[in-house]
């Protein structure tokens, strides 16, 4: 899959975004190494759009710099300036997976008292009741009961 291309449009927005971005990999008298890659991959997942700082005073070396960086991440090459190079990638959704046995959490429950005469309004009251809790007809919030179960039941359900 070769490099995002970008209109210019695009490009301008993001070198505005990238403005005041410090750089985030540096490449040194190396040049492109395995490590350097996996590390401006990491970094275009985490920020999306990253500045590289390239220490080499060929121009011809850091635009080809460029060129392989954007291909091998399938990034878009937003601006090449002086020693600085600007790469630009979506950043992917992440999914998170859901937890089959998860218990509920605390909701927040109003409990109404009216007045014993009419005369007066009704006192509202929020209450956070968590998993364990129940309320009660008489508003009082109290720990479910954990009901016995007999020694039949409990090896029918071992089974």
């Amino acid at each position: 899959m070769p490099a995002i291309s970008l209109t210019p449009a695009d490009r301008k927005q993001r070198r505005g975004e990238a403005h005041h971005l410090d750089p985030v990999v540096m490449i040194g008298a190396e040049g492109l190494t395995p490590a350097i890659v996996k590390e401006t991959d990491n970094a275009l997942k985490a920020h999306g759009l990253i500045k590289v700082r390239m220490f080499s005073d060929d121009r011809a070396t850091r635009e080809a710099a460029l060129a392989q960086l954007a291909d091998s991440l399938h990034a878009a090459p937003v601006q090449h300036i002086g020693k600085l190079l600007v790469l630009w990638r979506p950043i992917p959704e992440k999914v998170a997976a859901e937890k089959e046995d998860r218990k509920p959490g605390p909701r927040t429950v109003k409990i109404v008292s009216f007045s014993k005469s009419g005369n007066h309004r009704a006192t509202v009251k929020k209450v956070q009741v968590f998993g364990n809790e129940r309320v009660t007809v008489g508003g009082q919030v109290k720990r479910a009961r954990v009901r016995p179960t007999s020694v039949k039941k409990k090896a029918q359900s071992d089974r």
